[in-house]
């Protein structure tokens, strides 16, 4: 039996690393391409490594387009977004875990169903009411419009149900009110579930495109990916340095994965053991 599991431990090991090579591929194409020249990116027969590394295209994409300028504009949207849906998904988790009032279920049912629905679904309503806010062409009507999550709501809440109750009433017993309650015992054992959420919600608010190409028409309010959409819109034939302003974005990206890895490992070990 020992054998057997061995042999099953080295397959799945060998199919993970596989399947880790097959998803590092276009990463590392991509990697390679931003130091090549344009002509060595698709040159045939195809070239892995360039004759010389072209480290200057990192120097040119920032004097091409107002990149600084960008990556100031999604840093800013990403992090204060973050920080609302992380702020109200945990409140409401909260409430809808351990808080008993009336129709409790049913609001966390709405509240669910509103991830369900596609985001085309209700894009021109919510257009006209930024515009009628006159938050349109702004950071802070972009922010608003996706400060709340239904799916935030839900995976905060899995995470705060398994917080045993006694703890909760022990709490309250020795004079915390429910505020304090939620702040100095919920939110720190509810960590790995915060940290799932940033990482979700921070790639997801600095990867969007259609949110700010919608609703944000001035240059010096624009975001990395329509910056780098400008680019290739400028720069089409110059895949050398589109592939390098495209590295430079996924550097943050990789700072708080990195940064939340460790919690972001714990919950879904923490999820397997409970199924």
């Amino acid at each position: 039996m020992q054998i057997k599991s061995s042999k099953g431990r080295v397959l799945i090991y060998t199919l993970l690393t596989v399947a880790a090579i097959l998803v590092a591929i276009p990463f590392g194409w991509m990697l390679l391409a931003s130091v090549k020249t344009s002509n060595e990116v698709f040159s045939i027969p195809m070239k892995l490594f360039p004759e010389t590394f072209q480290w200057v295209n990192y120097e040119i994409i920032w004097e091409k387009i107002p990149l600084l300028t960008f990556f100031k504009n999604t840093f800013k949207i990403a992090v204060l977004t973050t920080l609302l849906q992380v702020l109200t998904s945990c409140f409401a988790a909260y409430g809808f875990s351990k808080v008993n009032f009336k129709g409790r279920d049913f609001l966390f049912l709405i509240s669910v169903t509103t991830f369900a629905v596609p985001w085309q679904a209700y894009m021109v309503p919510q257009f006209a009411l930024i515009t009628k806010l006159h938050l349109s062409n702004s950071h802070l009507g972009l922010i608003l419009m996706q400060a709340f999550s239904g799916f935030g709501v839900f995976l905060m809440r899995q995470f705060m149900i398994s917080i045993p109750n006694e703890l909760l009433e022990a709490a309250r017993i020795d004079g915390l009110n429910e505020y304090r309650t939620f702040a100095k015992i919920a939110l720190p054992l509810a960590k790995p579930g915060i940290a799932t959420l940033v990482i979700f919600t921070f790639v997801n608010i600095w990867n969007d495109f259609m949110g700010p190409l919608i609703y944000l028409n001035s240059t010096e309010l624009k975001t990395i990916q329509l910056g780098i959409r400008m680019f290739i819109s400028q720069y089409g034939a110059d895949y050398a340095l589109i592939m390098a302003a495209s590295v430079c974005s996924l550097i943050p990206v990789i700072i708080v994965f990195m940064a939340c890895q460790k919690w972001f490992v714990e919950g879904i070990t923490a999820g397997g053991v409970k199924g």
